[in-house]
């Protein structure tokens, strides 16, 4: 299977409610266009330059997702184009977003990233920090950042009951904070290895790479 063949496999096999985040991450841009040309138009990204310097060259009615840990410092090179920023997963990397979209008249649209995975090594908040976030007086008065959900990242197993088992506490943390907050719409969980289990599981975004690419290039 070549790209343009996986991108229509996805777009297919996927429900009518789950959008497809092509994660191009490594990859050249002759091959996102391939991509492009079979119709995605949404790429996954997590380093900023390399994300940056793809926008560049590619069409602009492409939307570009980061989907990795963001360093506070990089946020000013993406605000002016970014469409989605999966991974806040800080109170000072929110307020940082906010002020760089201000400063290029923009809203920009975030996900809270919340810890579920039983690994020491993912990033993202608890379910009670996140709640304390979006409570907090210092996130009402950002009038240039709009969360619009939740991602998450399961345990990297075999397990298959251990990742439906994160995937649903997740679902039951974003229905909760749905209720309070009807901005809510986007619940981000599942990869190229797990996305199946996501879906069963309430996701209606799926962040997919080495199933669309190939490996990953690492240099």
């Amino acid at each position: 299977m070549d790209i343009s063949e996986n991108i229509q496999k996805y777009k297919e096999e996927l429900p009518e409610n789950v959008t497809l985040v092509a994660i191009s991450k490594t990859k050249p841009v002759s091959e996102l266009m391939e991509a492009y040309n079979a119709g995605q138009r949404i790429f996954g990204e997590n380093k900023v330059q390399e994300m940056e310097s793809k926008w560049q060259e590619m069409p602009k009615d492409v939307q570009w997702h980061m989907v990795g840990h963001v360093q506070r410092n990089k946020v000013k090179y993406m605000a002016p184009f970014v469409s989605l920023i999966h991974a806040v997963d800080s109170p000072r990397l929110l307020k940082e977003i906010n002020k760089q979209a201000k400063k290029v008249d923009r809203t920009i649209d975030c996900l809270l990233q919340i810890k579920i995975a039983e690994e020491d090594t993912k990033f993202g908040l608890s379910e009670a920090d996140a709640k304390e976030l979006l409570a907090s007086e210092a996130f009402q008065n950002f009038g240039n950042v709009s969360v619009v959900g939740l991602m998450g990242m399961a345990t990297f197993t075999d397990d298959e009951a251990q990742v439906r088992r994160e995937f649903k506490n997740l679902n039951r943390i974003y229905d909760d904070f749905s209720k309070t907050h009807k901005n809510f719409s986007i619940l981000s969980m599942g990869m190229s290895s797990d996305y199946t289990i996501a879906i069963e599981e309430g996701s209606n975004m799926v962040r997919i790479g080495s199933a669309i690419f190939g490996e990953r290039n690492y240099n």
